[in-house]
Order: structure tokens, then C-alpha cells, then sequence
């Protein structure tokens, strides 16, 4: 496996790992409310600028899976998508790279 893809794959770990740890963290003090985190997101004018340039990020890199897939009938890549939506983009957009560097099949 060549270092960038090394690299890929300890981003797509962290941005998984990482934002998780906050998530479950927020939602153990919260009663695992998922209508209460949806709140917290929309707290004030920032946090929801943000949520707004991730669920951007987010679609455009959906988009971007689903025509390369098309493209390349290299259908691994599409776990990117559920990764993204469920976890994050730190996780899905690494991940998506660390799948697409892999070596073609011969």
C-alpha cells in the first residue's frame, strides 16, 4: 500500500473516530435525544452556517461518488455515502479517496 493511501485511511479512521467520540459524548449527557442534537446544530448563526457548508460538502460528494461509479462501475466506492451521511464528511470524503486510489484490477 503506498503512503498516500496510508494517509487516506488514517484520515478516513480519525474523521470517524474523532467526531463519534463528540457525538456519543453529547448524546450520553443529552438522553440520546436525535431531535435535541438537531437543536444543539441550530444553537445560533454559526452552527448553522456550518451545517449548512457540511450538508453542501456532503451532497456534492455524493453526487461526485454516484458519476465516477457510474463511470468506472468500481461499485466499493459507494460506502463513502452511507459513511458520510452517518458519521461525516471527515470519514466520508478520506474514505472515498483511500477506495479510489486502490489499484485497478487488471
Amino acid at each position: 500500500m503506498t503512503p498516500l493511501r496510508i494517509l487516506w485511511l488514517a484520515l478516513a479512521i480519525w474523521g470517524s473516530v474523532h467526531p463519534m467520540y463528540w457525538f456519543i459524548t453529547w448524546f450520553v449527557q443529552n438522553e440520546w435525544s436525535l431531535m435535541a442534537m438537531v437543536d444543539a446544530w441550530h444553537a445560533n448563526a454559526a452552527t448553522t452556517g456550518l451545517v449548512w457548508d457540511l450538508t453542501i460538502a456532503a451532497v456534492a460528494l455524493t453526487l461526485f461518488v454516484m458519476v465516477e461509479t457510474w463511470q468506472t462501475r468500481r461499485f466499493l466506492g459507494l460506502l463513502a455515502i452511507p459513511a458520510t451521511f452517518c458519521i461525516g464528511v471527515s470519514c466520508g470524503v478520506p474514505l472515498y479517496l483511500f477506495l479510489r486510489s486502490a489499484p485497478a484490477k487488471s
